[in-house]
């Protein structure tokens, strides 16, 4: 039998938005997906805020019974004691967050974080009944030097030797080099990792998990590309960086049914 993947379209704001500015965005992405009739059961959609801004988009989601969904952008590897600076998975739970990116290019760049420091947080994110996003991704040169989705699957393995076959997680393909450069992978670039990735995912925990993870692509992701992606079989959504913080832009992303019908 076909498994059905719900498409996740995720926001990822980094470190833009005050805890304020959080509550006008999301209030006005609620409206306008309100106005647009927008089946939340056909698209998900999540958003990312700093984590200053997570108790007031708890807050307002819950008090307005909203369907968004939202998470962190990090989480620490330990869930408690002298790590100065570190946001334990416990806190992001107890806060209602249901997702959290983990191994974002940025993260691994600007923090050297390893491949086994990001399978370490996955674990810390399931542990906490959390859903992590785990980021992949190659930069230029690794695509010249080693070809497309040698990098991505690499980094995945790591991940996928230290959970559980059952472990609820979502892949986010990112490739580096297309990440704020306006100029993203084709969409058949994409298919061919996003592929990839789902053999070793099938290679690693067996064919049904495999058929139930979501992967997403991540590199420059706009209202006038997100269609080709969507069209492909193995993508299954997007994690969105500059355009999320557009919310007609963001709107009309999470809206792709609409250029592409039934996918």
């Amino acid at each position: 039998m076909a498994v059905t993947r719900v498409p996740l379209i995720a926001g990822n704001w980094k470190m833009n938005l005050d805890h304020l500015q959080s509550i006008a965005f999301v209030q006005k992405l609620a409206w306008s997906l309100r106005d647009a009739k927008h089946d939340y059961a056909a698209t998900e959609v999540a958003v990312f805020p700093p984590y200053t801004d997570l108790r007031s988009v708890q807050t307002l989601v819950s008090a307005d019974k909203l369907e968004l969904r939202y998470g962190a952008q990090d989480l620490s590897q330990h869930d408690s004691g002298a790590y100065t600076g570190e946001i334990s998975g416990a806190f992001l739970k107890a806060l209602d967050c249901r997702y959290v990116i983990i191994g974002h290019s940025e993260r691994r760049q600007y923090h050297s974080e390893s491949d086994d420091v990001v399978a370490s947080k996955t674990v810390a994110a399931l542990r906490h009944g959390l859903v992590p996003v785990v980021c992949v991704g190659e930069t230029a040169d690794d695509l010249e030097k080693h070809g497309p989705s040698a990098v991505p699957v690499a980094q995945l393995a790591v991940v996928l030797g230290q959970i559980a076959a059952d472990a609820d997680i979502v892949v986010a393909y990112e490739p580096v080099w297309a990440i704020g450069s306006g100029q993203a992978a084709t969409p058949e670039q994409a298919q061919q990792v996003c592929a990839a990735l789902r053999e070793s995912i099938a290679a690693a925990l067996g064919d049904e998990i495999a058929q139930r993870t979501r992967i997403l692509y991540g590199g420059s992701v706009k209202a006038a590309n997100i269609a080709g992606f969507m069209k492909h079989r193995d993508v299954d959504g997007a994690l969105v960086g500059g355009a999320s913080l557009d919310v007609d832009e963001f709107s009309a992303i999470i809206r792709f049914r609409q250029h592409v019908g039934t996918v």
